[in-house]
């Protein structure tokens, strides 16, 4: 097991480290101080390593475009109508930084700040856990919220994030990871040969803003219909008839510590992964707007280039308590957890 840590420039006028966490079997995740973001997930390859996600060679990279590539996402993820919500009475309006709505906690939330760090190591893990104090100033959410993020790499090759929070005031928490996948080799610049598995009978109606309209719609007989692996090739082509012409999409999710709430499977080289969640919510984001302003590993963006998927409680609940609850009491604390299972 190794630690490491160098600099990554900076955000702000802030300085930006990468830590990178090894294990015994040459499988290592590099984190960014900046966004706490995922940046490599590298595993064996043939002799050498292969990095799974999708990442830029710098900040200034990964500030040129609007898709929040590899970074940690809160207070709370997702899209809310018109940046608002009322809580225990009270009106809030917060930041609108995607036209009328907001999306991914704001243009002040998790993704743009610089965390502080610290590591930690057992005989079968290696950890770095990030924490940032929130304030209404900040973000305009009420309540003063400590929170922090976990990153655990283990000897079974496991990643797990961990997201904890407090606050001293009732207050919205429903965090969540940006990272994107392509399982491939390196000279494979999309995930259209990937196929994807969701535990879902369900899937979000949605207007044209994206935004839920509160409507469940069964996935059977729609591209939607992940219940038994599809080639992502062939479920894009089934969107073409849409604006998106791919997935940017919310799905209900059937949230379990033994079942994994989707499995992404790279046919040509056989790597896999899966994604385990107790929430009830999933984020399909095909890259179908990527564009030439983002410069990554696998090239000047491009649609489906990688596959966001976004494991959290299904968005805008506010607005759509049957959704789910996403208030974290005051004084109370919470936590949550993804974890990913690869194989190669």
């Amino acid at each position: 097991m190794n630690i490491t840590k160098k600099g990554f420039g900076t955000y702000n006028n802030q300085q930006v480290d990468q830590y990178t966490l090894t294990n015994d079997n040459d499988v290592s995740i590099s984190v960014l101080t900046f966004a706490g973001l995922w940046r490599e997930f590298n595993v064996p390859s043939k002799g050498k390593t292969q990095n799974i996600l999708l990442n830029a060679s710098s900040v200034a990279n990964y500030n040129n475009n609007p898709f929040y590539v590899g970074r940690v996402i809160g207070r709370i993820a997702g899209r809310l109508k018109n940046g608002q919500f009322n809580l225990n009475g009270t009106d809030y309006q917060v930041d609108q930084n995607e036209g009328n709505n907001m999306l991914h906690g704001g243009k002040n939330g998790f993704a743009n700040q610089v965390w502080a760090a610290t590591t930690d190591q057992t005989s079968n893990t290696v950890s770095i856990t990030l924490t940032k104090t929130m304030t209404e100033a900040m973000d305009q959410f009420p309540g003063t919220m400590p929170a922090s993020v976990t990153y655990t790499l283990s000897n079974d090759n496991s990643v797990k994030l961990a997201f904890t929070a407090s606050s001293d005031e009732d207050t919205l928490f429903n965090p969540t990871s940006h990272a994107y996948w392509n399982l491939a080799d390196e000279n494979t610049d999309n995930i259209l040969n990937h196929t994807l598995q969701i535990n879902s009978d369900n899937h979000l109606d949605v207007d044209n803003e994206k935004m839920p309209t509160g409507k469940m719609l069964a996935n059977q007989g729609t591209p939607f219909d992940f219940s038994q692996p599809v080639v992502l090739k062939k479920a894009i082509h089934e969107m073409s008839n849409t604006t998106e012409k791919g997935f940017d999409d919310i799905v209900e999710v059937k949230g379990s510590e033994d079942t994994p709430i989707a499995t992404l499977t790279d046919q040509a080289s056989g790597r896999k992964i899966k994604i385990f969640s107790n929430r009830n919510g999933l984020i399909v984001f095909t890259a179908n707007s990527m564009n030439s302003d983002a410069t990554f590993n696998r090239g000047i963006g491009h649609p489906y280039e990688a596959i966001a998927l976004e494991a959290q409680t299904l968005p805008d609940t506010p607005h759509h308590p049957e959704f789910g609850d996403i208030t974290l009491k005051a004084n109370e604390t919470k936590s949550y957890e993804i974890k990913y299972e690869v194989e190669f």
